[in-house]
């Protein structure tokens, strides 16, 4: 059983039919099941954009804790008030162990959590700056994709609850490989993880649960199974020909 950070999630009540919430075939099927079990160590969400999938893990992230548009518990900076209501429809079944550490990363927002960290680091304070456990480095004078990779290193420290939007956005496909080192690091230091992705790479995560959401509602299902894994490798099989169907080439 996971008795980890978060079990399982469950919807004991169902959004109002004049939201878009309604409409989502993601949170009508959570509302069907009787609940959506997370692995102890790291549970993917994968499908189409508009299925539901961020929308699904900012709820999570939100009814436990975490800043809308990220950062740790501790964040309590608001730029724009886009999250969804789903937070307040799902229950969170957590386990008996409560994590030390967390962060909620959303890679469209992550611009706004580096400029609170600068915020507050420009307070007059007696204690060490909040960049020093980020590296030590401005993320503004990083690249994205630096910037990320120096929170994932250094400001996650092991026994904590990991949210994850999209990480690979900022990533090229040698730094999602090291960060899949990373988060099995991690998880031998009892993280979990939480992530949704358009990534094949980080789908490959072994003995991970994967969640696939499409108009069909919410289907746990096997790596090879995803249409991410298996359109990647289509194209990937043969280029060429894979061009010629795209581009309706006799």
């Amino acid at each position: 059983m996971n008795d980890r950070y978060i079990r399982s999630i469950k919807m004991p009540e169902f959004p109002s039919y004049d939201t878009y919430l309604s409409i989502l075939p993601a949170v009508r099927s959570l509302f069907s099941a009787e609940e959506l079990e997370l692995h102890d160590k790291v549970t993917f969400f994968v499908g189409e954009n508009g299925t539901g999938k961020s929308t699904l893990l900012e709820a999570v992230a939100v009814k436990f804790g975490f800043n809308p548009e990220g950062g740790t518990l501790n964040f309590a900076f608001s730029t724009f008030d886009t999250h969804s209501e789903l937070h307040k429809f799902i229950k969170l079944v957590k386990g008996i162990e409560r994590p030390s550490d967390g962060f909620f990363l959303r890679a469209e927002s992550f611009y706004n959590a580096a400029s609170y960290i600068e915020e507050l680091d420009g307070i007059p304070a007696p204690s060490p700056k909040i960049i020093e456990s980020y590296g030590g480095k401005s993320l503004h004078e990083q690249s994205h994709g630096e910037s990320f990779f120096s929170l994932v290193m250094n400001r996650f420290s092991g026994r904590g609850l990991y949210i994850l939007d999209e990480p690979e956005a900022a990533l090229s496909p040698s730094r999602q490989m090291s960060l899949l080192i990373r988060i099995n690091e991690l998880v031998k230091n009892d993280s979990q993880f939480i992530i949704a992705t358009h990534s094949p790479i980080l789908l490959g995560y072994p003995d991970a649960a994967i969640y696939e959401l499409s108009e069909n509602g919410i289907i746990r299902t096997s790596y090879e199974e995803t249409e991410t894994y298996s359109v990647t490798k289509a194209f990937l099989d043969n280029p060429k020909r894979m061009m010629k169907y795209l581009f309706d080439e006799k």
